[in-house]
């Protein structure tokens, strides 16, 4: 069976917590105040589409493409979006709360995360150069042989990165950001 293609749709107020989603290609496409939580969108296709202040905690995302996709406001507990087709995966997210994710292996260049919360999310392995986390929390984060090169970590929180495992060349992390480099020295940095 051949998967429908939908453009440029506005789809609001939804509750996909219950019922399902067409699968479909889905291009261009504006979902607003939708609900996906405990869903399954295994296989699915999202092209540049914008999801504002939608659910997806605990969403199955296996081979599930996002190319382009930006989230705003949204809750993304839980989510493994190493699971996700890896053919040009490109995400951003904006007040967005991501936590208990997983990126694990992704290549996650430039990819902005703007003003989130962060908590327990994995980065193992990531290429995250060049990616920004600006104003986001990023309490217990798991950053394991990453390429952070060129990010932009200067106005982020509470992030702890062994630079002797990850590559840093080019941050730009802040004064107030050195203590998360220099933890595991046990070191007390005073300011």
């Amino acid at each position: 069976m051949e998967q429908q293609y939908i453009k440029g749709q506005l789809i609001e107020k939804q509750d996909y917590s219950e019922s399902f989603l067409p699968n479909a290609e889905y291009d261009q496409c504006l979902f607003q105040n939708c609900d996906f939580s405990n869903n399954d969108l295994s296989g699915f296709s999202f092209h540049n589409c914008v999801f504002v202040d939608c659910n997806f905690s605990l969403v199955k995302l296996i081979k599930t493409g996002f190319i382009k996709a930006k989230f705003k406001g949204c809750k993304l507990l839980g989510l493994h979006f190493d699971d996700c087709s890896s053919f040009i995966f490109s995400v951003d997210f904006e007040q967005c709360i991501l936590n208990h994710s997983s990126f694990f292996q992704l290549k996650l260049k430039g990819t902005r995360f703007l003003n989130c919360r962060l908590l327990e999310v994995d980065f193992t392995e990531c290429d995250l150069s060049g990616a920004s986390f600006e104003g986001s929390d990023l309490t217990g984060a798991h950053f394991d042989r990453s390429n952070l090169e060129k990010a932009d970590l200067s106005l982020a929180t509470n992030f702890s990165i062994d630079p002797e495992i990850n590559r840093l060349r080019n941050a730009k992390i802040s004064i107030s950001g050195l203590p998360g480099l220099l933890e595991k020295y046990g070191m007390n940095i005073l300011f």
